[in-house]
């Protein structure tokens, strides 16, 4: 029996090699089990006819994300809200949440469609942007949502609270809010902790603060954070999510984050393993 019958299938659009994974893919989802809906990225190098992508999401039961990390981040922070699991094919550079290789695609797929997968949910963060009390902006991160510093290479000043609780002001580049999917990505690049998917947490990261006892903090990701920019500092500022949209910000702003109520889901190989990934990714018991 096929677990899903209607496909989903998206890409990344600057890369001359999916064109292969892509004609790959297609031919294996002609079949007559399946119905094959193709986003109109990934139509551009099949050369037929696609469709947005807010008008897939009432007819497909599953998702093929081809490219990296970054276009799984893209799409799927737009998929999460539907409840559409993903499968993702790497042909990235890095690949923490794409974890078929090309050379792999129908081995994989053909186990995963008949029933032989793992499932996973990733928690996401939603974070609000206001200014006084008008709201400049808002989204939702699968990795993180950063603050930063814009324009100037010059600290910003900020203060954190956590559920109402005052944790400390500080002066520094920026701050980084991640999941523990994002634990893998600009967190772990600032000294933050690797954190399990399976993790109900969210880790913050100062970015060069300006006090070096300011150290990353792992809380629980129930809990409500609220960051302001304070008024006696005043540098420009960019909140960002998973490094792929902005909202810009100026001091006397207020950041309001929090658990996203949807999940993203991931299906894996059969096979998959978590430390695994880990070893390959960052080198690890690698002998000299």
């Amino acid at each position: 029996m096929i677990s899903f019958t209607t496909v989903g299938l998206f890409s990344k659009d600057n890369d001359e090699k999916i064109k292969i994974a892509l004609n790959t893919l297609h031919h294996f989802f002609t079949q007559p089990a399946f119905q094959l809906y193709v986003d109109k990225t990934s139509a551009k190098f099949l050369d037929i006819e696609g469709i947005k992508i807010e008008a897939m999401v009432d007819k497909i039961d599953i998702a093929i994300i081809i490219g990296g990390d970054g276009t799984l981040l893209k799409i799927g922070r737009f998929l999460s809200e539907y409840n559409i699991p993903i499968i993702g094919i790497n042909l990235g550079r890095l690949g923490f949440l794409v974890d078929i290789s090309p050379e792999q695609i129908i081995t994989q797929l053909n186990a995963i469609f008949k029933g032989e997968y793992i499932k996973e949910s990733r928690s996401l963060l939603h974070a609000s942007a206001y200014r006084s009390n008008t709201l400049l902006g808002e989204g939702r991160a699968l990795n993180d949502v950063v603050l930063h510093v814009r324009n100037d290479i010059r600290m910003i000043e900020f203060t954190t609270h956590i559920d109402g609780k005052f944790v400390n002001t500080q002066r520094a580049d920026g701050i980084v809010i991640a999941t523990p999917t994002g634990s893998t990505a600009y967190s772990l690049s600032g000294g933050g902790p690797i954190l399990h998917p399976e993790l109900d947490a969210v880790v913050l990261v100062p970015i060069c603060s300006h006090t070096l006892t300011n150290r990353p903090i792992v809380v629980s990701n129930t809990g409500i954070i609220e960051i302001n920019l304070c008024e006696s500092r005043k540098v420009n500022s960019r909140l960002s999510f998973d490094g792929q949209a902005n909202i810009a910000l100026r001091a006397g702003d207020k950041i309001i984050i929090h658990q996203e109520k949807h999940k993203l889901t991931l299906i894996h190989p059969k096979q998959y393993d978590y430390y695994r990934i880990l070893r390959n990714k960052l080198g690890w018991s690698i002998t000299l």
